[in-house]
């Protein structure tokens, strides 16, 4: 049973993620891009700063996709982090690219994963990739489907040695089923907070196995998670929001890694000590019913 073990700077302990211990607060780098997650960002400096900030405040697990900008933020982190430490863990994804007007089209064909597997080696400086999550489903969620021909060309990725370990993310129950069926994954990446809870099923029966759930839009996304008992806990507690989003997350399954994204080390921080808030048993029984 993979179980938490304790990090002493930073909230939640650490996780097992395959053969390596990360932390289970990590930093997503999607915000580092420009607006729509497209281009460079306005503060180069600032980007790198924070890049550099997380890694300084122990975080040993960054998410990130050469689809973002694209190639920025993974240019951004090589630039600010390489050669990067031996405890860092840099997760990424595939199956998604970019067309001229900020979408994105699905590339799922097996010389399109091929493809991206590589610029992603290349423009994060590496030999091989920590981790790769399959991307399914689109902009607006999960869509069915078989996910077998996407999902057996990584998994030759990872036996020619590309890959170390393999994930899926924007993905329904059954896709994480027949992926795991086809090879051995670590981590499933869904939408995921207080607000919408659809994956609850989902996220127990993955604790089980010791696999990790990565919520993105831990804090609702491009639209700020909005609600009076979110607030009212807030008050109580004499932080924000978005801090008591996170600690519910934190405290809601231990199989649960975080990474909220931020382009200011102000707002890193911030995030850091939120979700270290402790909530008690009525807290969370009131921001339960959020999701109800």
């Amino acid at each position: 049973m993979n179980t938490p073990s304790p990090s002493p700077s930073l909230p939640g302990g650490t996780w097992l993620l395959g053969d390596a211990t990360v932390t289970r607060f990590g930093y997503g780098a999607m915000q580092l891009a420009g607006p729509s997650v497209m281009g460079p960002p306005a503060d180069r400096d600032g980007a790198l700063a924070v890049l550099r900030e997380a890694v300084g405040l122990g975080i040993t697990h960054i998410d990130t996709s050469d689809a973002y900008g694209p190639r920025i933020t993974n240019e951004l982190i090589r630039e600010a982090l390489h050669p990067y430490p031996q405890s860092l863990f840099i997760a990424t994804k595939v199956g998604a690219t970019r067309d001229a007007q900020g979408g994105w089209p699905a590339a799922r064909r097996p010389d399109d994963l091929r493809k991206q597997v590589h610029e992603n080696l290349e423009s994060l400086g590496v030999q091989a990739l920590d981790l790769v999550n399959m991307r399914m489903g689109d902009a607006q969620g999960t869509r069915p489907g078989s996910l077998a021909e996407a999902f057996e060309t990584l998994a030759d990725l990872q036996r020619d040695g590309l890959i170390r370990h393999l994930g899926v993310s924007n993905a329904t129950a059954e896709q994480v089923d027949e992926a795991r069926g086809i090879a051995p994954i670590v981590c499933v990446q869904n939408m995921y907070n207080l607000a919408h809870r659809h994956d609850d099923d989902l996220v127990d029966d993955l604790a089980v196995d010791g696999i990790a759930y990565v919520p993105f839009f831990p804090l609702g996304g491009f639209t700020p998670l909005q609600s009076e008992a979110l607030s009212r806990v807030a008050r109580r507690l004499a932080a924000t929001p978005m801090s008591i989003a996170l600690a519910w997350l934190m405290q809601r399954s231990p199989n649960i890694l975080l990474i909220p994204g931020t382009s200011s080390t102000a707002h890193l921080r911030e995030n850091v000590a939120g979700a270290g808030i402790a909530l008690c048993a009525e807290d969370v029984a009131e921001l339960d019913g959020i999701g109800n």
